[in-house]
């Protein structure tokens, strides 16, 4: 195999940038890598993913969780050759500038792939299963390959994430009905849903509302993404089960007050 692009080059970030993605919570960055590089990662993670992926249910069988998407998680851990792709420096300064802090660590990453015919991916905020004390998150949604409007890419409620905690609503029919509703009755102004190009990559805070539609094309979107956070964030005391089990699963022997630094979340980025 010929080597694979390093990903350590800077993809700078405007002042202009940096205070969209304040205000909004949300932000669409175009090429954060390049067509080269994406097509010299893709197969590597596409092999990772379908090697992991432990979804056999079809998906009629599945609930509204399940037929959003196929997800593997911390791909950078289970398959050594995704790593670097994960762990790749130029990602995590932009989401160090975005977020205007120091540095960064790594929460987890998520192939997402969203079948042929799969569903909805219903409205929901990410941060309801972080057991973290900081506003300070924020993932990296980017297509492997180019995605049209009907395979289903990103849409946010613009400034909902300055509502905080919104309930004890996991991604379900549930959420989707209720936040739903809200984005109506408050006025959001949602984005996205649009056509990306493969390395194009939006990033959104963790308590934005976020969804996706279902994907009526012949093609499975493929996405990988990655969540980072504040390097200085501590683990916070769970607030449902879902808590608990990401606790466990991603901060492994750490618990409520410690710093939020176990060997699964290193530092990714750090200015000098």
């Amino acid at each position: 195999m010929s080597k694979l692009p390093e990903l350590s080059s800077e993809y700078p970030i405007s002042a202009e940038q940096s205070s969209r993605y304040l205000r909004d919570g949300n932000i669409l960055c175009p090429t954060v890598a390049t067509q080269a590089e994406i097509a010299a990662w893709r197969p590597v993670i596409v092999e990772g993913a379908t090697r992991h992926n432990r979804q056999t249910k079809p998906l009629a069988e599945r609930d509204a969780y399940g037929k959003a998407f196929l997800q593997i998680t911390n791909l950078w851990e289970k398959d050594p050759a995704s790593a670097p792709f994960v762990l790749a420096k130029r990602f995590a300064k932009v989401a160090a500038d975005l977020l205007g802090v120091k540095s960064v660590r790594l929460y987890h990453d998520q192939a997402l792939f969203k079948e042929a015919g799969g569903g909805k991916t219903p409205w929901h905020q990410d941060q309801y299963y972080w057991p973290l004390d900081t506003d300070k998150t924020i993932t990296m949604w980017m297509p492997l390959l180019d995605c049209s409007e009907e395979m289903g890419t990103m849409q946010f409620a613009s400034g909902s994430d300055k509502a905080g905690y919104l309930g004890n609503f996991e991604i379900s029919e549930k959420s989707e009905a209720t936040f739903r509703s809200m984005i109506r009755e408050k006025g959001y102004t949602t984005v996205g849903g649009k056509a990306m190009r493969a390395g194009d990559a939006t990033f959104h805070s963790g308590w934005v509302l976020h969804a996706a539609s279902g994907n009526s094309s012949q093609t499975t979107r493929e996405a990988m993404t990655i969540i980072f956070y504040d390097a200085e964030a501590r683990v916070s005391e769970p607030k449902n089960d879902h808590q608990k089990g990401d606790l466990a699963a991603w901060l492994p022997g750490l618990k409520p007050g410690d710093l939020a630094a176990s060997p699964l979340n290193p530092v990714l980025y750090s200015r000098p």
